[in-house]
């Protein structure tokens, strides 16, 4: 049968081309000169042939198959005239050739027209032959006598020079050129493929997690974007099909031409397609650089803020004069300048990436509200840290003004001559030098002298000149001042009283502890004040929308998509509410005065936290939800029935916001404790939340999976969860070979348990018009109890093996940090150290005869080099106990060590 179409590209089974039937079309005993029927039929002309009857019934098939196919599907549909040209020929040429066309014409055949034998008796024989057999045939033959008769059935400008007609015909030109067009057909078909390979190739590419590899992915598909346009620019054998030639018929030019536009417009549409995802692709290539550098900026400028906050603690809050704080100050502001304009370039690089529609936009948008949050953070210490600078200033600058004070009074005490005071206006000139010296303590706004020692000795004066001054007293003998109060022996207000009544500078211990109280203090304010809030956030939610959904005011605004769809919408908020305003919000408004309790509140509420897992678990739902009818008339009432000026989705987002909050608050109670019980308690309390934090977090990945056979809950705890790079090698035949041509790593999700690794594949699932969902799609798993780990390998400190069955599998894992590698190698290590505790507990029950059961067969070798692994499977194989039992091998050194124990799958 022929194909339903003519293009070549897109026929699923590879029809028969010119190239396949070249030498029988070269007999020229059929050919397809381009002539039509007055109703648009193709016509098949069969020329006379002398080695017709010599021909094979398969060449005959080929070529008939061959020119069905040429004309378009339109024409074909129309039915085929075949014309014979027998005019030479016999009857028995005639019968056989109408029998061969009548059993395997592949096409609709609407007529055959016949130029019978001229002769007498041979044109007898025909007319008798043609009576007794036409029903034989099956198909409309009609026997013509002449050319005349011929062309009243088809016009004469459609038919050959050969057979009385004005079309103009070459064959060898005819297969040139059908030759060209098909050539042409199949180079388009192959640049489509290979641009479908490549767009396939770069959709499953996954973006690097690191500016290098990013930046040498992006490179490697931009050359290969260049070198595949270059080759796919003028697909081969386009010249060839340009010009038909002008010894074809108008009617064959015509289909040619149609199906060349179709075969170009084809290409065009799929380069197009291609270009268009090729567009998309290296934009994200882009953008996935420019948010690689941002991250490495990000870690860089926390990193520069770290050290700034260990310089910023490094300030005292105190200074031992005027001109030791206005330094401290000083350096104060040169601190904090240099964190602003650090954390300005980042987050102004951020929001320029936010506002250029980045795929990372929330990502981007998360790390930069991270850092404001750690400018305010900063720059919140270091406003304290100005105070109390300030108040340090201002306390020195008093002590200096009250020190001159004292200076003054002393010298003038000292330079009032005791002879110029015996009479009246002596006496009151000195009082009055001594009224106007006190004054200047009140003008200046010293503190109250009253206590001073040199303020006791004006009172003394002026008590003294007053009663000089209102009566005559006889002369007294000049004395000379006492030595205590001349100048060289006066000393300041700091040194001359030491007395519980006089002023006095208090210890640094002193303030300093008072300093830390306040911070304490502050921070229990903050936390007892933010819970309140929280609290009656939640109180709102519950009372302005959830309320609303159950009652009859607003129920015709519902959309008929949240109908019955509450808990997925609120999740267990309720749960949260009810928590935090029966329980938890008292419980921290009793430690408002003994703050060192705070921290055994988190502890004991540790259970009932985890409850923000399942909320966090539902938020996807949750915004799936909102995303679809959170524009509806309800939602909108309500929101101006509270007087919100946020939408209810910023308000879900609140129980996600204050479970990540403690974390933060607990560190900063833990900077200002300075008790080594409270210390390590709060310490208790932030690991917990920390844990908390990684838990919610690890089971957002989780449920994720997609794929996996069992029930992910039946696995137990995640213990951990990261994305590695991963190189697999097998020992096995074919499958070693296979493996070992991957010269590029897998990037892969890996998911620990304690009985089992998973290994998923991560994809990000977009919602139109909406941010990136990730997915994990599972592709196998190791049973932990049939594994071993290598915690080294040469040449890089961030990889190590996972080896399975005796290293018949091995699976070598590239993590993104030797830190990252390390603690993976560590709960790996503690895992498999579990199971051979285990089974070490097993056997001596069994052999203590308890009743206890063999242990379960296992495998644990850890701390091996490839060598000492070679060493051991030699020494698996010459195990054959019975009992059976179970081998464990252990290395010391160059050593290698066998032990048994029950139960050993070697037997």
């Amino acid at each position: 049968m022929r194909p339903p179409k003519d293009e070549i590209m897109q026929q699923e089974v590879r029809p028969l081309l010119a190239v396949d039937v070249i030498e029988q079309l070269h007999r020229q005993f059929a050919l397809l000169s381009g002539g039509r029927g007055r109703d648009g039929a193709p016509i098949i002309t069969m020329p006379e042939y002398l080695g017709f009857n010599d021909l094979s019934e398969e060449d005959f098939l080929n070529v008939i198959t061959y020119l069905t196919s040429v004309p378009s599907q339109e024409a074909a549909s129309i039915g085929f005239i075949i014309i014979m040209d027998r005019r030479r020929d016999k009857w028995a040429a005639v019968k056989s050739t109408l029998a061969r066309i009548a059993g395997a014409f592949p096409g609709n055949l609407q007529l055959v027209l016949v130029l019978r034998p001229t002769r007498f008796l041979q044109r007898t024989i025909t007319d008798i032959g043609i009576r007794l057999h036409r029903d034989d045939f099956k198909m409309k033959v009609v026997m013509l006598s002449s050319l005349s008769d011929l062309h009243s059935y088809v016009d004469a400008a459609q038919l050959t020079s050969d057979l009385g007609g004005s079309l103009e015909y070459c064959h060898s030109q005819w297969i040139h050129h059908r030759t060209a067009i098909e050539s042409f057909a199949v180079t388009v078909k192959t640049t489509a493929q290979t641009l479908h390979r490549f767009g396939a190739d770069l959709a499953e590419t996954e973006l690097p997690g690191d500016v290098q590899s990013a930046r040498e992915l992006l490179s490697d598909h931009t050359e290969k974007h260049d070198t595949l346009q270059v080759g796919a620019g003028s697909p081969v054998g386009w010249e060839g099909v340009r010009c038909p030639g002008a010894k074809t018929s108008r009617a064959y030019r015509w289909d040619n031409a149609t199906v060349v536009e179709r075969l170009v417009a084809q290409l065009d549409e799929t380069e197009s397609s291609f270009e268009q995802f090729w567009s998309k692709h290296h934009l994200s290539l882009e953008q996935c650089l420019q948010l690689r550098h941002f991250e490495q900026d990000f870690q860089e400028v926390t990193g520069t803020l770290g050290c700034l906050a260990e310089e910023l603690v490094a300030i005292l809050d105190f200074g031992d004069s005027v001109e030791g704080v206005e330094q401290l100050l000083k350096d104060l502001k040169d601190l904090e300048e240099k964190a602003q304009v650090k954390i300005f370039e980042e987050a102004s690089h951020g929001d320029q990436l936010i506002q250029s529609n980045h795929y990372a936009a929330d990502a981007i948008q998360s790390m930069c509200a991270e850092l404001r949050h750690v400018c305010d953070d900063f720059v919140s210490k270091t406003e304290r840290k100005r105070h109390a600078l300030e108040k340090s200033y201002q306390i020195h600058e008093k002590l200096d003004k009250m020190n001159k004070w004292c200076e003054s009074g002393v010298y003038l005490l000292a330079a009032q001559a005791v002879d110029r005071c015996h009479t009246q206006e002596g006496a009151e000139s000195a009082l009055r030098d001594v009224q106007a010296f006190l004054e200047v303590a009140e003008q200046q706004q010293l503190a109250d002298p009253k206590d001073l020692e040199v303020q006791k000795m004006f009172e003394k004066r002026q008590a003294s000149l007053t009663r000089l001054s209102t009566k005559h007293t006889r002369p007294v003998q000049p004395v000379a001042p006492h030595p205590e109060s001349s100048p060289k022996h006066s000393t300041s207000i700091t040194q001359r009283s030491a007395s519980p009544g006089k002023l006095q500078c208090e210890p640094i211990s002193v303030l300093l502890e008072s300093a830390v109280t306040c911070g304490i203090l502050h921070i229990m304010n903050e936390l007892i004040e933010t819970e309140r809030l929280y609290v009656e956030e939640l109180r709102s939610i519950m009372q302005g929308y959830v309320a609303e959904l159950e009652r009859n005011e607003f129920s015709h605004l519902v959309p008929a998509a949240l109908e019955h769809k509450k808990e997925v919408l609120f999740g267990n908020l309720f749960e949260i509410y009810e928590f935090h305003n029966r329980t938890f919000r008292k419980e921290l408004e009793n430690c408002i005065e003994n703050p060192e309790l705070v921290a055994g509140c988190f502890l004991k509420r540790k259970e009932d936290l985890k409850m923000y897992e399942k909320y966090c678990q539902n938020k996807p739902r949750s915004e799936a939800l909102w995303r679809q009818c959170g524009e509806c008339a309800f939602f909108q009432e309500c929101q101006k029935k509270l007087d919100h000026k946020l939408s209810l989705d910023a308000y879900l987002l609140k129980p996600v916001q204050r479970i990540t909050k403690y974390q933060l608050i607990l560190k900063e109670m833990l900077k200002c404790s300075n008790n080594s019980e409270d210390t390590a308690e709060l310490e208790e309390a932030l690991t917990t939340m920390l844990d908390i934090i990684k838990s919610v977090n690890d089971s957002m990945h989780q449920i994720a999976i997609t794929g996996f056979a069992g029930d992910l809950k039946n696995l137990g705890k995640l213990l951990m969860q990261g994305s590695f790079n991963v190189w697999t090698e097998h020992k096995k035949g074919h499958s070693k070979v296979k493996d070992l041509a991957r010269f590029k790593p897998m990037q892969r999700h890996l998911f620990l348990y304690n009985s089992i690794l998973l290994f998923c594949k991560r994809r990000e699932e977009v919602s139109e018009g909406h941010e990136k969902t990730p997915s994990y799609s599972f592709k196998h798993s190791l049973q932990m109890s049939e594994v071993g780990i290598t915690e080294n390998v040469k040449g890089d400190n961030r990889k190590f093996e996972v080896w399975y069955n005796g290293r018949e599998e091995v699976y070598i894992i590239q993590a993104p940090s030797a830190d990252v590698k390390n603690m993976w190698v560590s709960e790996m290590r503690k895992v498999l150290t579990e199971q051979l505790e285990a089974c070490r507990g097993a056997e001596l029950r069994w052999r203590a005869g308890t009743g206890g059961a063999p242990p379960a067969c296992s495998r644990f070798i850890s701390h091996l080099d490839p060598k000492s692994v070679s060493q051991i499977n030699k020494c698996k194989q010459k195990c054959r106990f019975e009992p059976p039992f179970l081998c464990f091998y252990h290395s010391s050194g160059s050593h290698i060590t066998r032990q048994y124990y029950p139960q050993c799958s070697a037997r």
